[in-house]
């Protein structure tokens, strides 16, 4: 699962994904509905479903994705066992979903946020007065719409929303990786996160920044992003496949 501002096809995730199927796994990336990246695929042509996305509806597409895996309508038969995998927001809601879900082989996040509160009170007081604020896209350089809508679904929600509180409920084999540079989601998360979660191991990742330091477009895999992919499929190796003890 992509993050904010993110979308299945940036940067590293293919990259990722063809490792995991060379190590031997069916995997399966998706956008979710509110990405903003239009019919091709990358590009955020549609600001409006942006703008409409909430944690909510986030939580729910990955809930029906993870179903329809399980049920084999993928795939050309039923998986013997699933992990999810997801990047900063997206870890959040990988979180959220292994805490309610029972028989997940193994959850691994990247860069992870430990909550979805993320707004000062300024901020906030100015969404409410205004309908609706703008977060820059630095890569592209967007000015990008967030309605008042995806604030009242997180303050009317927070239980359910609670990352930490999903990391205390996580039974699943869980990795944690994080790179120690990481400005955009500092590595005290990543510690935050494993001191309340009973199965995470935590893996700092030397020099790292949000992204692994690689962009889009991807070019070459870095040390720190191989580094991650390797934990990665090690973690996936051992408790889906059941290789390495």
């Amino acid at each position: 699962m992509h993050g904010f501002k993110g979308f299945k096809d940036w940067g590293f995730f293919p990259f990722l994904r063809r490792r995991l199927v060379a190590a031997g796994h069916a995997v399966i990336g998706f956008n979710f509905s509110g990405s903003g990246v239009g019919r091709d695929q990358e590009s955020f042509t549609d600001l409006e479903g942006f703008a409409r996305n909430t944690l909510s509806a986030e939580a729910e597409e990955l809930a029906s994705v993870v179903a329809w895996v399980r049920s084999g309508e993928l795939l050309p038969r039923r998986p013997q066992a699933v992990g999810v995998l997801g990047h900063s927001r997206g870890g959040g809601q990988a979180i959220l979903l292994a805490g309610r879900s029972q028989g997940l082989g193994a959850l691994v996040t990247w860069s992870s946020v430990s909550t979805f509160d993320r707004w000062s009170r300024e901020t906030r007081e100015e969404w409410r007065e205004r309908g609706r604020i703008y977060v820059l896209n630095g890569r592209t350089g967007q000015q990008m719409p967030l309605d008042v809508t995806l604030l009242d679904d997180f303050e009317g929600n927070r239980e359910r929303l609670d990352v930490t509180g999903g990391a205390r409920a996580v039974r699943a084999p869980w990795l944690i990786v994080h790179g120690t540079e990481d400005v955009t989601v500092p590595a005290g998360e990543a510690r935050s996160l494993a001191r309340e979660a009973p199965h995470a191991r935590l893996v700092l990742v030397e020099g790292a920044g949000h992204t692994y330091e690689v962009g889009h477009p991807f070019e070459v895999p870095s040390p720190e992003l191989l580094e991650a992919v390797e934990a990665s499929e090690r973690h996936f190796a051992r408790h889906l496949l059941g290789e390495g003890g």
